[in-house]
Formats: structure tokens, sequence, C-alpha cells
């Protein structure tokens, strides 16, 4: 739900953009009038070779420098004057190949340039802060600091340098979220026969933001503060509290403090508090993954105490959701080994690696919510079979800026023993998945696992995983690009117990959706989304057009296939904003249509959809610790 503000200006500017872009076409079919000023402008340029996109930015323009409120409104919302920078270098294996013959070479000079958020391109270092909002927000934005940049490199001054080296930095820089790009280049001028220099390039993301609600009719509301770069170190800081809430208790809290990369081990910190009134958290964390192809040991060590609400299942004349409270602490410990295969070929690095893996949970439930989750010790034992490479694309989760794209195979087997207060009991899991790319071909990703405990020669609790994604290939018009999505998923559970129980909401099946009431055990998910990427720019924030179908199955717990009842769906459309140099979450707004409701639902048809995260992801193929397959 909306604060009143939030929709009426919501509602205002679509509106208005909508009558803009109605009105820019039209006017783009009008006869040009004869006047001397119109001829002369005719001449220099003729309109009807312009393209689509060109004719519109040229009305919208011309609209906005008429001295009338709506001009007015134009001139201070839209952005005419973006122009799309060329990116260099945006196939990853290519660079690979490029310098290659620099592998080995000693490291003679690491020189680290880092770049504010505003005013400054990656792709033009001669570029600057042309104004005073530029230079007013990066004075209240503190640079990452040079010493945070080198500590993620993967290679040293004074030290040879190791295939893949180069590209693996460049691709962790850009995972980091206080970054927005980064290139990393070798100076061919300086190089010689045994030794390089390096320069690295960074531009920084506006790491200071939040989000923040109110609500006339119970003046309750939510602030949300957060820095992902805190003095430039890297430290992030997220809080969020909410006042005026309902009975028990008139306000939640919540609390996130996370380190990256302490002291250049890759090793990251993450302390968690949570105080709501459903839910309470204290979690500590000490983590290191393998954050790259060369990573050799990975693993983690975790303290975490819980209380929160447990959904049970569902009864046939339920008309709202019945839950009990849950209660435990956690102690978890993994630690993983990764080989990888000897090479001799100086100038080439092998992508496969083979990894093995243990893992140790202990989980004591003070409160055991049903009578089949019990306090119980688990001991996990994976090895998996990894390749990896990194592609370079655009125009995916962000708008414009590099993003590398995951490709390869990843294959694990993974078995266990649970010794519970209850029973013990065995545990099996096995997973394959691979994805490929191209530019001309788009993107392709599969995925099956399967997993199951195993008790008295009886397998339960079994779940079988499917899913498939594919992307196309960006189509370009001129500034117009559009991109298409499709995505299938199937989570069929077997021999699961009651409470175990899977939802179609938001993400996990039809997004906007919301029901507690309605519940299965086999759920089947097709989802299509396109994304047209238009070349407005309101105050900064770029802006795409969204419109998307969602169908998902859920079979009752009785039923033997969920194509046997009839599918919810649901179709939509909207608009989504981004500002590549703000820390902020992608904001959509979604006006969503849901053609038939569940029984005992509120039968709201249409729906308002604010969300911050994208619906899709990318499998990094990254091997992660070894673990319960999740049924969600």
């Amino acid at each position: 739900m909306f604060a009143l503000h939030h929709c009426f200006i919501r509602s205002s500017f679509f509106c208005l953009l909508s009558m803009l872009l109605v009105v820019g076409f039209c006017q783009a079919q009008e006869t040009p009038p004869t006047s001397t000023d119109t001829i002369r402008n005719a001449t220099l340029q003729d309109t009807a070779r312009q393209k689509f996109d060109e004719r519109i930015i040229e009305n919208l323009r011309q609209l906005s420098e008429r001295q009338t409120i709506m001009g007015k409104l134009l001139k201070a919302m839209l952005v005419f004057d973006r122009h799309e920078e060329e990116v260099q270098g945006l196939d990853a294996e290519l660079i690979a190949r490029e310098y290659a013959k620099h592998n080995y070479k000693i490291v003679r000079r690491i020189e680290i340039r880092t770049l504010d958020a505003f005013g400054y391109s990656i792709n033009d270092t001669s570029r600057a802060p042309r104004n005073f909002a530029e230079k007013a927000a990066n004075s209240l934005h503190v640079k990452t600091r040079q010493s945070l940049i080198r500590n993620i490199l993967l290679f040293e001054q004074n030290e040879p340098l190791e295939p893949l080296a180069l590209i693996e930095s460049e691709r962790l820089l850009r995972q980091t979220s206080y970054l927005l790009d980064a290139r990393i280049t070798i100076n061919e001028a300086t190089t010689t026969n045994d030794s390089v220099d390096v320069f690295v390039l960074t531009k920084d993301v506006f790491s200071l933001g939040g989000s923040a609600s109110y609500r006339l009719s119970s003046r309750s509301g939510r602030i949300a503060p957060r820095e992902l770069n805190f003095l430039g170190l890297g430290h992030q800081v997220r809080t969020s509290y909410r006042f005026n809430t309902p009975d028990p208790r008139p306000w939640d809290f919540s609390a996130a403090y996370a380190i990256e990369n302490i002291s250049n081990t890759y090793v990251s910190a993450d302390l968690i508090y949570t105080n709501e009134n459903f839910r309470k958290e204290k979690s500590a964390y000490l983590r290191r993954d393998f954050f790259s192809l060369n990573t050799k040991y990975a693993g983690a060590l975790g303290l975490s105490w819980k209380d929160e609400l447990f959904l049970l299942p569902p009864e046939p004349k339920d008309t709202a959701a019945r839950f009990t409270n849950i209660s435990y602490n956690r102690r978890d410990a993994w630690i993983g080994r990764s080989f990888k295969f000897k090479s001799y070929n100086l100038g080439y690095e092998p992508r496969s690696r083979t990894i093995v893996a243990l893992r140790l949970i202990d989980t004591e439930y003070d409160t055991p919510p049903t009578e089949n989750i019990q306090s119980n010790t688990l001991l996990l034992a994976s090895v998996g079979y990894s390749i990896r490479r990194y592609y370079k694309d655009r125009f995916l989760f962000g708008f414009g800026r590099t993003e590398d794209i995951p490709a390869g195979m990843l294959l694990t087997l993974t078995t266990g023993v649970e010794k519970g207060d209850l029973r013990n009991r065995r545990y099996f899991a096995t997973e394959a998945s691979f994805a490929k790319y191209s530019p001309n071909f788009g993107y392709l990703f599969g995925r099956a696992g399967y997993s199951s405990f195993i008790h008295n020669s009886n397998w339960e609790q079994g779940t079988l995983n499917l899913e498939t994604l594919y992307f196309t290939k960006l189509s370009e018009w001129g500034n117009w690009k559009l991109r298409n999505f499709f995505i299938g998923r199937a989570t069929l559970g077997i021999n699961r117990n009651p409470e175990d129980l899977l939802s179609i909401n938001n993400e996990l099946g039809l997004r906007g959706f919301s029901s507690d009431l309605l519940r299965g055990n086999k759920r089947i998910v097709l989802n299509y989304e396109a994304n047209l990427y238009t070349p407005f720019s309101l105050f900064g924030f770029k802006l795409a057009t969204v419109v998307f179908t969602d169908f998902a199955w859920l079979s009752a717990l009785n039923s033997p296939s969920p194509f046997k009842t009839k599918p919810y769906s649901g179709f939509g459309a909207g608009f989504r904003f981004r500002n590549e140099y703000l820390s902020f979450s992608t904001i959509q707004i979604l006006l969503s249509y849901y053609p038939n409701m569940p029984p005992n639902q509120d039968p709201q048809n249409f729906r308002f959809l604010q969300a911050t995260r994208p619906y899709y992801d990318f499998a990094d193929f990254r091997f992660t610790q070894p673990d319960i397959a999740r049924f969600r």
C-alpha cells in the first residue's frame, strides 16, 4: 500500500508521461507551420528522414521551450542531451586473449584512479562535473579509498601476473555494491619483455541512500537509511525503523553491518540485529566464498538466534492464515577446498575446478512448531565440478552499465547424516546446471536437481527442482533497445510433510500476487517479460517500460499433478527507473491484473505493484556451501 502523496505523485507523473508521448507523436504527424523560423529550421534537417525516437525527442524538446505550464514542467523534468556512451571491450574472453601475451610478467607498477559518482565517465576520462548539482552531490560523498581497491585485486606489485588475474579482478570490482564500473588495462607504451604497468580505473556510486514511507490513515511510517561505503572503506550499514505499527508494540527496528574483504583476506563479516513484532534475530557470520576461479579455500562460521512466525497448513474452511511461533538457535560451520587441473601451457589457465567441502549445522529449537520438526545435528559432504567463464553485456539489470554474464557448468553431489531428537536420517542430493551465451544468440540457462532424506529405507521430504532462463539478444532501433526474457520453473515435492508448503507469491510465481491461504506441494511457473529501454531521462533516472505475463500451476497436497488444476495468471505493464550513479535499487511501478483469484481471497483483480528488485537473476556457477535443497 502506497502513501497518499506517493500515489498522487506517481499517478500524476504517469498521466503526464502518457500525454507527452501521445502529444509528441501526434505533433510529429502534423503539417509544419509556414512561419519563417520554422521553414529555416526545416531546411537544416529533414524531419521526414529522422528516426522515430529522434522525432519524439525533438517534439518534446520543442514543447519544453514553450512558455506554458506544460513546457516549463517538461524542461524541469526531462533531460534531452543524454547520449549513449560507447563501451569498449564488452567481450571478456577477447580481453583474456588480448592480454595473454603478458602472462607471468612482473607487475612493475599499479596505478589506481577512483572517480566520484557524478559528472565523471569511465569511458571518457576527460569528462568532469559541469554544474553545481553534480559538484554538490560529490561533496557529500566519500570516494572509495585506493587501499580498498588494491585489496580486491588478484595481482600484486613486484609479483608475476597470473592468467585471468586482470579480468577476474575487474569482475570482482564491478560486483561490489559501491562501484558502478571498473576498467583494468595494461600500459602498452611502457611494457617490456618481462614487466608491465597496470592501470586501474573505477567509478563510484553515490553510496548514501535509503527509503521512507508514511500512511496518513494510520499515521504510521518507515524510514530506512543506508550507507554502502562508509568513509570509503566498503563497510555497509543498513537500518530500518517503523513507527506507529499495529499491536502488540508500536515500533520495529532492524540493522545490519557488513565488512567486506578484511585485510586483503577476502574474509567478510556480517552482523544482523532485528527486533520486530513478529520476527527477532541476532546473527554473526564470518565467511569466505570461492570468489574467483583461483580461490583454493573457502568457508564460513556463523551463530544465529531467531524467533519468528511459522505458517501452519491451511484448512479448507480457513478465511485467514494461521501462524504459530518458532524459536531456535543455530551454529553453522563449513570449509571447502578447490583443485585445478594441471596445464603445461603457460598462456592458458584451465577454467575447470573440482571442489570438496564439509559442513556442520547444529540447530536447537526452543518451541518446535510441529511434531515433524526436531532439534538436530546435520553433517553434509559435497563434491562438485565447476567450469566458469564470464562475458560482458549491457541492458540486463542495469541501464547501460557493464554487466558480467556467467556461463559454464556446475555438477554437485551431496550426502549427509542428520541426528535428531526424534529420529536419525540420511540425506542425498544431486544437481546439474549449465549456461551458454552469445551476443547473437542471447543467453540460455538450465538447471535440474533432486534431493531427499532417507529414513528406514523410506525416501521422504523429496524435492525435484527444474529451471530454465532465456533472454534474447539486444535489439536496437537508434536509442531504443528491447530485450525479452523467458523463465520456466518447477518445484515438485515428493512425500513432503504437511507443513512443507509452496506458494506462488511475488517472485515465487506471480509478481504482485499475495495469498497466505493458497498453498500446495507442487508448483510450475512460466513467466515472460519484455523490457523496452527508452532514450528518456527523468531527473537523471533512465526510463524503461515493462510488459509481463505470468502463469502458475499449484496443486493441493493430494493432487498428483499441478496441471490438473486451473492455472493462476497475472498480466501487467509499467515503468522501471534507475539512476546508475546512485545506490538506490531499481524502482518499478507496475499495474497488474489477475483474472482468477483463489477462493476465500479478496477479489481485487487490479493492483499497483512497487518493486525494487529484478524478477530474475543469474546463477554464478560458483560452488557454494553444502546445503539442504530449498523448498519454498
